[in-house]
């Protein structure tokens, strides 16, 4: 048991990452040509506008419930959300953020787009620390906006005229997921701009926008679009007392800052963080590489079921950077 430890301890982790994320694409893009469907509550973007999806993201349906009248809250329409919310928390408590770092297939995409950069020997910029806690707020706009519009369509909120239906559903409508996961399997239908209405228009020509932005920001930084993520910020509610976390042993801590560097969020927190154990952050998406670059031993630990499966070693950090180089 000890050598099996010390094998996945001392063991690249960001390559096992590199295959896993390559076949969670191929299923959730791909797999709906092989008769695949997960689920419809995913927390994940696996988007039903790609005909070949193995799956549904959750945004998706919970978008539509939340489309109903207040009267049809306390009756089937509010039991059938109430039901959906509960597979989405299930698969949230279980796995948490690793989700974003091992299963989106927008984050492999960012992913890949980072790997291309590092071919072309461009280097990617840094967020300040103001602008990034800028930069974060806007996942919870965008998620309040995506709960709160639905409502608004079916609903007179505050006395106001209910919203256009052309809105409808306003995340997916701006979500690049929607224009460019179809592309990889040949599909361009997603690439308009609704000219019926003005409405119709202006989140047609805003979601070509959002996918523009969503290119050129991940180009330039690592994991752009998921500081702004709503799915993010919906499975942060549940990464406090999910089964899978991210543990930090304070004492062990040097507050070296090697995992503030290779973070690709730039989350600081995980290196200056001194009194909490459970340190997986807003924008965390458990990607471990903050554990491979730890050099102290047990700083840093995965565990599931309050199990350790993967920790810091100083064996491990150095087969996996010193002799390499890394770390700058």
């Amino acid at each position: 048991m000890k050598k099996i430890r010390a094998f996945i301890n001392n063991s690249n982790i960001s390559k096992f990452r590199f295959y896993f994320q390559i076949a969670a694409f191929v299923l959730f893009v791909y797999g709906g040509y092989f008769y695949v469907t997960i689920s419809e509550k995913l927390p994940t973007f696996a988007c039903p506008f790609n005909k070949g999806s193995g799956g549904t993201c959750y945004l998706m349906p919970l978008q539509h419930q939340l489309h109903m009248t207040w009267s049809r809250f306390i009756g089937p329409g509010g039991i059938h959300l109430l039901k959906g919310f509960l597979v989405f928390a299930c698969f949230g408590l279980v796995f948490s953020k690793a989700w974003c770092g091992y299963l989106c297939p927008l984050g492999t995409i960012q992913d890949w787009i980072t790997k291309l950069r590092k071919v072309l020997h461009i280097r990617f910029s840094k967020y300040g620390e103001t602008t990034f806690k800028g930069l974060k707020k806007i996942k919870y706009i965008l998620l309040f906006l995506l709960i709160i519009i639905p409502l608004g369509v079916s609903n007179s909120l505050l006395w106001l005229p209910k919203f256009s239906h052309d809105i409808f559903p306003p995340f997916c409508k701006i979500c690049p997921g929607r224009i460019v996961l179809p592309l990889f399997t040949g599909d361009t239908s997603q690439i308009y701009i609704d000219f019926s209405t003005k409405t119709a228009m202006t989140m047609t020509a805003l979601g070509m926008i959002v996918t523009g932005i969503f290119f050129t920001g991940s180009f330039f930084k690592k994991r752009f679009f998921c500081l702004f993520c709503p799915m993010s910020a919906l499975l942060y509610i549940f990464s406090k007392v999910a089964i899978l976390r991210l543990n930090k042993n304070v004492a062990k801590c040097t507050r070296c800052g090697n995992c503030y560097r290779v973070c690709d969020v730039g989350i600081k927190e995980i290196a200056d963080d001194v009194i909490n154990k459970n340190i997986v952050k807003d924008d965390c998406m458990l990607c471990l590489k903050c554990v491979e670059a730890c050099p102290e031993e047990g700083c840093l630990e995965v565990s599931f079921f309050n199990i350790p499966v993967f920790m810091s070693t100083e064996t491990g950090f150095f087969k996996r950077y010193c002799l390499r180089n890394e770390i700058k």
